[in-house]
């Protein structure tokens, strides 16, 4: 089944039941039903086979194979009965297994991925109908599942359009990129402290997937161990898990947690990681009490500013990240200019890649820059480089997306920096005249008028009203507490 066909089919089947509302929560629905198919796949085609003591965590007659897949008859529960089944039985049972310290890593992922996942379908009809699409899929044929990477990359991409849920995907051009430029090396740690649905995680995987260390005898348990996850929300954590087991990972380490809730004085060596592939979240807003985690210089109520103090405390040194980053935080003042200066002082940020306008549309349509840095030596110069649309194209959009072959420029000057058209270096001395504002523009390239849309100046005047609400909030907040 193409890639086309299964996404249309599933979407179609999903539009008819009223229980299901937006993009979201079909994609939500569907990939709790994807990994338990994926789930079981694993178990009946690897763990059965090859491990003499396996025993599933799940119950016999919970299973995907015992109610997904028709009988012996070619009877298969569907309507109510189906409803109920998943409602009052499936979804409790795995909700509540019983697990502790000495349950198996893959078992525990279970209840972790089943915590807070809900059945949004309220027509077992339709629901034997999605069904039926997923069991066709065979997991265990090598091609089939390489081919459904594919189908779920087309799924996670369908959630920058989905309101808020945007926030969760990076575009796969930016995760290559930043993973290509960090070059993780097998044997080392490589961590997403906001993982979302796992992008930078699976790009780290397949990256070092081709070095030959990967082959030798431990390399593969080495890269699979040394992946880190966190992410707080429940569905892109579901997403983040499926999405690494399809890429081969038995029992990811991604965890449902608040990376700022870690007090940052208090990291110990072993939290620390030799590279961070991260796309914080833009424009969030932390508690009072997230913000005690950090010194007090340092607390900000914006998200990424304590994300980037969090960051700078759990690489270790000579360790690099690669960020994310909207152009409030390079011009930024107050708490920003004290994150800057730190993060001058304790890392060389060597480079800052200026994305154009739209790389994360229809999400958002602010700039974004790309930071890379590595702690353990100060900075001393900034090179920046510009980069620019192809040839012909205005904008980037949800049909003409940002391509990993853009990024050839920027890997081609990557290790042999002259300035040109697209690139160059600010030093430090200029930095500190102007008060750590990064937001230097290309000194080459004549400012071009930019005419906006009326679209596009809708967006910037209700980002801009989402930004005055939230600070409106925190000082609401500051003057009450």
């Amino acid at each position: 089944m193409s890639i086309t066909t299964f996404v249309k089919s599933i979407q179609d089947i999903m539009r008819q039941d009223p229980g299901v509302d937006g993009d979201a929560q079909r994609i939500s629905q569907l990939v709790w039903m994807l990994f338990l198919k994926i789930y079981d796949s694993k178990e009946e085609e690897e763990w059965e086979l090859f491990e003499d003591k396996y025993v599933s965590i799940i119950p016999e007659g919970l299973r995907w194979r015992d109610w997904a897949r028709p009988d012996e008859n070619g009877q298969a529960m569907t309507g109510d009965e189906l409803v109920d089944f998943i409602n009052e039985k499936l979804f409790p049972t795995l909700k509540e297994l019983e697990i502790d310290e000495t349950t198996d890593e893959r078992a525990a992922l279970i209840k972790y991925v089943f915590e807070d996942v809900y059945n949004y379908m309220k027509n077992g009809t339709l629901i034997r109908q999605v069904v039926d699409v997923i069991e066709k899929i065979d997991f265990g044929s090598y091609e089939e599942r390489h081919a459904f990477n594919d189908i779920y990359e087309t799924i996670l991409k369908d959630l920058q359009s989905a309101g808020n849920s945007g926030e969760y995907y990076t575009p796969r051009a930016v995760t290559e990129f930043i993973v290509a430029m960090l070059d993780p090396k097998v044997g080392e740690t490589f961590a997403d402290f906001a993982c979302g649905t796992g992008g930078f995680l699976t790009c780290a995987l397949e990256h070092m997937k081709k070095q030959p260390e990967y082959k030798l005898t431990g390399g593969e348990e080495a890269v699979f161990n040394g992946l880190i996850g966190i992410e707080k929300k429940p569905m892109p954590h579901l997403l983040a898990v499926t999405n690494l087991i399809l890429h081969g990972v038995d029992a990811p380490k991604i965890k449902r947690d608040n990376s700022l809730e870690i007090d940052t004085r208090d990291i110990s060596d072993e939290q620390k990681v030799d590279k961070i592939g991260m796309n914080p979240p833009f424009g969030g807003i932390e508690e009072k009490t997230v913000q005690n985690n950090f010194k007090k210089e340092f607390q900000a109520a914006e998200t990424a500013d304590l994300f980037m103090v969090m960051i700078m405390e759990r690489l270790k040194e000579n360790g690099e990240a690669g960020v994310v980053l909207p152009d409030g935080f390079l011009f930024g003042e107050g708490v920003k200019t004290r994150i800057k200066e730190k993060l001058m002082e304790k890392c060389n940020l060597h480079t800052i890649v200026r994305l154009p306008r739209g790389v994360f549309a229809p999400y958002t349509t602010i700039h974004t820059n790309l930071l890379f840095f590595k702690k353990g030596e100060p900075t001393k110069e900034i090179w920046y480089f510009e980069h620019p649309y192809p040839d012909g194209q205005k904008m980037y959009s949800k049909t003409k997306p940002i391509q990993i072959e853009e990024f050839e420029l920027e890997k081609k000057w990557w290790d042999n920096r002259e300035e040109n058209q697209y690139a160059w270096k600010v030093s430090m001395e200029e930095i500190k005249e102007h008060g750590y504002n990064l937001d230097f523009k290309n000194p080459i390239k004549e400012e071009e008028e930019v005419i906006e849309s009326p679209l596009e100046v809708l967006n910037k005047i209700q980002e801009n009203q989402i930004q005055i609400n939230k600070i409106i909030a925190t000082i609401k907040e500051e003057l009450y507490s």
